[in-house]
């Protein structure tokens, strides 16, 4: 009998400690104990006090009809401030920082069709740069709306458990708005002032990554993050010219690298992943690895998974006669792979031979948009699949007469069987495999992708330039966002945007057209009419011709039109004009090399 036998109490301590420690040893193997994050919430209140603070500074210098120079500085420096928070912000309180943030556009209900009055920043942004003394009243208004947000920010943050598996997961997201809205301008399309508070955006990460570090990181990951950020800063303090940075640099040889590194700080750290499905991976180093987004997070739900089986049999129904009604069309009679799955018409011809009413989209990168079609009338590429199938003009075909001969189709019957596991085909398992094949057209191998996974010499200088000019002057990425170049919006990808251009029926841009686009289902919604889906930019150079009508048949009439500031330069009357009409004074050099940029973004 050993000493600890006898001494029942003793016995019992020893095993507790003993289980104590295995539990924890195990636990931090899965799991770190998260200290208390009662200090980021403090910083996060301490920023939002300042934020106040100089929002109410800003409506006294209004009030004394101050100069509009310092005006514009008070804002930028409330700007910067926000910026600090933006991380927390956009990831706890989404719906404030859409109301502090956001686009100045009416924020649409579709539901229930109507519009919600822009307000915050950028409405700010519009009033101020320049400043109208008349439109005081309107802009006290404004600040007055801000400081209610800056409220509910405090509030939230003295309330609300934050953890560091979100807190990471928040930072992490905040490096890649960086990468893609901030590096664009998004949210200072008018006064360009982006590369200025950049540095804020980065100092917030910085910052909150020193204060939930641990030894595990200090002199690793986190001190290698500090570095790469503190270089960034410099780069972007040397020169704050949005149409003479160089983006093509500045993104792989940084923005990158911090993305990189937080990656590596989060296993160093072994912080454990935040349980929700995401467009972009949480394993994903940059926007640019290859698998770095998932095409799960667009499906309609968990029965519709993507899985190579499912996309094989798309492919091959994609390609069969039996869902037309006559036998007589396959999907791919109007998406011809070798025009990125367009058919290089103007407007797609119907069953009978007639022009049909609109340009057949791309499906390449198709499965990463929420809404299908130009009208976006479509949430899914479930509902895409079964809309052209039925539609009289296009296939006019049944589904349940296409199951039937599914059906009766050994093989077919099958496949079917092998991945769904029953008894009969059901329509929604139709529309899923052919969906899924559609997801599977999304390579991301470009020259374009190639150049920001480290090969320097993918691009041409022609391209490069190309580049610097569609994110700086030309403006083209604050629609056509990077990584997909598409309207699905960054970093969440929840949103797919559309907009209004004022589009005429050509390229002469001499007669307005009067496609009322996602207006037809939303009529009483007077900011959605005209309004169509923003396309992705991958392979455009395949898909001639351009526009929802097909009517730009080469991307320099496409290049012309924005050039010019849309369709009120042209003398269109479109209230709703999302598309500034600012001309972009591009140079006839510019556009060449802007137009080569786009072509290495053509899939190898």
């Amino acid at each position: 009998m050993n000493k600890l036998s006898k001494y029942p109490i003793l016995l019992f301590l020893y095993c507790a400690a003993a289980l104590f420690t295995l539990y924890y040893c195990k636990k931090d193997k899965q799991q770190p104990v998260y200290e208390d994050l009662g200090s980021v919430k403090s910083r996060i209140i301490k920023t939002n006090t300042d934020f106040e603070k100089q929002i109410n500074e800003l409506k006294a210098l209004i009030s004394k009809n101050s100069d509009e120079k310092l005006l514009q500085e008070k804002f930028q420096d409330i700007r910067k401030t926000y910026k600090k928070m933006e991380w927390a912000v956009e990831y706890f309180l989404p719906h404030s920082a859409r109301f502090i943030n956001g686009p100045a556009l009416p924020e649409i209900e579709m539901d229930e069709h109507t519009e919600l009055e822009p307000e915050g920043l950028q409405v700010l942004e519009e009033m101020l740069y320049p400043y109208d003394k008349g439109n005081k009243d309107e802009v006290i208004r404004m600040l007055n709306k801000l400081i209610n947000k800056s409220n509910t920010i405090a509030t939230n943050f003295q309330v609300i458990t934050i953890s560091k598996d979100q807190v990471f997961d928040a930072l992490r997201q905040e490096a890649f708005r960086i990468s893609s809205l901030g590096i664009a301008g998004f949210d200072t399309p008018v006064s360009g002032i982006f590369l200025q508070e950049m540095p804020s955006s980065l100092e917030g990460i910085k910052e909150t990554l020193e204060q939930i570090s641990t030894e595990r990181s200090k002199d690793k990951a986190l001190k290698s993050i500090i570095t790469e950020i503190n270089s960034a800063i410099e780069v972007l303090q040397r020169n704050t010219d949005k149409n003479t940075f160089d983006y093509a640099s500045f993104i792989p040889d940084h923005l990158n690298k911090i993305t990189t590194l937080m990656l590596d700080f989060k296993n160093q750290e072994k912080i454990p992943d935040v349980e929700v499905t995401t467009a972009l991976n949480k394993n994903a180093a940059t926007f640019f690895a290859k698998n770095a987004f998932n095409p799960n997070a667009f499906t309609p739900g968990k029965e519709y998974v993507f899985s190579e089986e499912k996309a094989a049999l798309g492919h091959q129904l994609f390609n069969d006669k039996i869902l037309s009604n006559n036998n007589n069309r396959s999907c791919a009679t109007c998406h011809i792979p070798e025009k990125a799955f367009t058919d290089g018409l103007a407007r797609s011809m119907s069953l009978e031979n007639s022009e049909l009413a609109r340009n057949a989209p791309s499906l390449n990168y198709a499965g990463y948009q929420h809404g299908q079609f130009w009208d976006m009338r479509k949430d899914d590429l479930e509902g895409q699949s079964s809309d052209v199938i039925s539609n009289k003009e296009e296939m006019h075909g049944d589904l349940n007469v296409i199951l039937t001969k599914i059906n009766q189709d050994k093989n077919y019957q099958a496949a079917f069987k092998k991945i769904y596991h029953s008894q009969k085909t059901e329509v929604w398992q139709l529309q899923n495999v052919l969906a899924s094949y559609i997801r599977s057209l999304s390579k991301f191998n470009s020259a374009f992708d190639d150049y920001m996974r480290g090969n320097k010499s993918a691009m041409t200088e022609n391209q490069k330039q190309g580049f610097n000019l569609f994110v700086g002057k030309a403006q083209c990425a604050i629609c056509h966002f990077v990584p997909l170049f598409n309207g699905t919006v960054p970093p969440n990808f929840k949103k797919t945007e559309q907009e209004v251009l004022g589009m005429a029926v050509n390229g002469e841009n001499k007669t307005f057209d009067n496609d009322p686009g996602r207006g037809k289902f939303h009529e009483t919604v007077p900011s959605l009419q005209h309004s169509f889906k923003t396309p992705t930019l991958r392979n455009i150079n395949k898909t001639a011709p351009y526009m929802h009508n097909g009517g730009y048949r080469t991307l320099k009439e496409v290049m012309n039109f924005y050039n010019k500031g849309g369709g009120k330069a042209f003398g269109f009357k479109v209230d709703n004009q999302t598309l500034s009409d600012a001309p972009l004074q591009l140079t006839d050099k510019e556009i060449d090399d802007i137009i080569e940029f786009m072509k290495a973004l053509d899939d190898q």
